[in-house]
């Protein structure tokens, strides 16, 4: 199980840091309406699932793919995600899947599904050894449903209310079961939505817990009106850090829980948290030439897992060295700054987002990602920037960096916030501000 999720990023928490994967825009249609979702097939400027800059045929995917394994060769998954639903789009889908799997026999192959006709499909995805299927489920309880899905498109009729969210419900329930007695392995997605399915999502957690599931992904609902979503045009806010973590926290338990995913766009490429997809637009990756050697993507990879082994050994040395814990010492956050490979690495300027770690006397443990402006603007618009940066981590009681500016640590400082200047692993840096700065207050 462990070989199955070690290089995929979505799986693996340690993988994210080190593995990167890309998605592919060849399925437009959709299947069902979702008062969160509002695709775009032009857009370059918003970070959110169901948007693309441009749709691709099954071809072309297919030599971006081997584009970018040539030019990224960390680049481990290849998702097909949407804009649409891939399976309202199976021919497309499932040839783009054919051909990646003919000429690059390594990159594993991942689909991301809202279930209705997962198991029409089934055989199909084993067939093509699509190991890794994502369904999102949102809700168990059709009359919650019917707040989030207007209507569902299911063998050639469109199904309004709670008789659509009946059918949906019961297709995905069906499906996930399928992906168990197949052996695929199941993420299951579930949009927090406050005041909908908030208090609900534990039951949920229970039911695809009991079907099978590997991974359980809340992740919070993007409702901002210029997206046009429904909920974003009619006041539906999403939640607060405090409130995901809330929820994820009530979930926790036997099944694991991804929460480290950034909601990514439905052509995205890089590692996670960094989207490098305007380097590969059609115009320019139809230009470039294939360079996959899986000779050279080996060696690659060999490297990360000696980097990864480095990291691992620093982790395992830190915990020798953990202090006894006492009775009462209190669990506190830390935002880290960095580019990847489980490393406090980056300058605070450079962040576009902070890695929140949960520290106490025990263990360093990751809970979240929070985006923020990036500082460093050129002297254009810092101050707000900073004071956007302080706000989004004020509940934090340190900020980890590789380098921190002088204007930037005074107003941190100001603000409660303990800065910590290192080039080191995360769990190492954290666990030593916590011993210097906590334990010994």
């Amino acid at each position: 199980m462990q070989a199955r999720i070690d290089k995929h990023p979505c799986y693996s928490e340690g993988a994210h840091h080190h593995y990167a994967r890309m998605h592919v825009a060849v399925a437009p249609a959709c299947n069902i309406q979702c008062n969160y979702c509002n695709r775009k097939y032009d857009c370059a400027n918003e970070s959110r699932p169901g948007v693309v800059s441009e749709l691709l045929t099954p071809e072309e995917a297919a030599h971006k793919a081997l584009v970018v394994a040539g030019k990224i060769p960390q680049m481990t998954v290849l998702g097909i995600a949407g804009p649409g639903d891939p399976l309202a789009n199976p021919e497309k889908t499932f040839r783009t899947f054919e051909l990646v799997a003919e000429q690059a026999p390594d990159i594993k192959l991942c689909l991301s599904t809202n279930g209705l006709m997962l198991l029409d499909h089934i055989d199909r995805i084993k067939q093509l050894n699509v190991d890794h299927v994502t369904i999102t489920i949102n809700m168990v309880d059709p009359e919650i449903g019917e707040k989030i899905y207007p209507w569902v498109h299911y063998r050639r009729k469109r199904y309004r209310g709670i008789e659509g969210v009946k059918i949906l419900h019961q297709r995905q329930m069906e499906g996930l079961e399928a992906l168990r007695e197949a052996d695929i392995l199941c993420k299951v997605n579930s949009v927090l939505i406050p005041g909908i399915n908030d208090a609900h999502l534990p039951e949920v957690n229970q039911a695809i817990r009991d079907r099978g599931a590997f991974l359980h992904n809340i992740m919070p609902l993007i409702s901002a009106p210029e997206h046009g979503t429904y909920f974003g045009l009619n006041g539906q806010r999403g939640p607060n850090p405090k409130e995901l973590k809330t929820v994820q926290d009530n979930c926790a338990g036997n099944l694991k829980l991804m929460r480290h995913c950034r909601q990514c766009r439905a052509d995205a490429v890089g590692l996670l948290g960094e989207d490098r997809s305007q380097e590969f637009t059609k115009e320019k990756f139809m230009e470039m030439p294939v360079d996959y050697s899986l000779e050279t993507r080996q060696a690659v990879h060999i490297s990360i897992a000696q980097a990864q082994a480095a990291v691992e050994e620093k982790k395992q040395a830190a915990a020798a060295r953990r202090s006894a814990p006492k009775a009462d010492s209190p669990k506190v956050l830390v935002a880290v700054a960095t580019k990847g490979g489980g490393l406090v690495n980056q300058h605070f300027g450079h962040a576009k987002e902070f890695m929140i770690y949960e520290v106490d006397a025990t263990e360093a443990k990751f809970i979240g990602h929070r985006k923020v402006a990036d500082y460093c603007q050129g002297g254009y618009g810092e101050e707000a920037a900073l004071g956007g940066i302080i706000s989004t981590i004020a509940d934090c009681k340190a900020v980890l960096a590789a380098k921190v500016g002088p204007c930037p640590q005074k107003e941190l400082q100001k603000a409660g916030l303990q800065v910590i200047e290192a080039y080191d692993v995360i769990e190492t840096v954290a666990r030593h501000f916590y011993d210097e700065h906590v334990l010994t207050a």
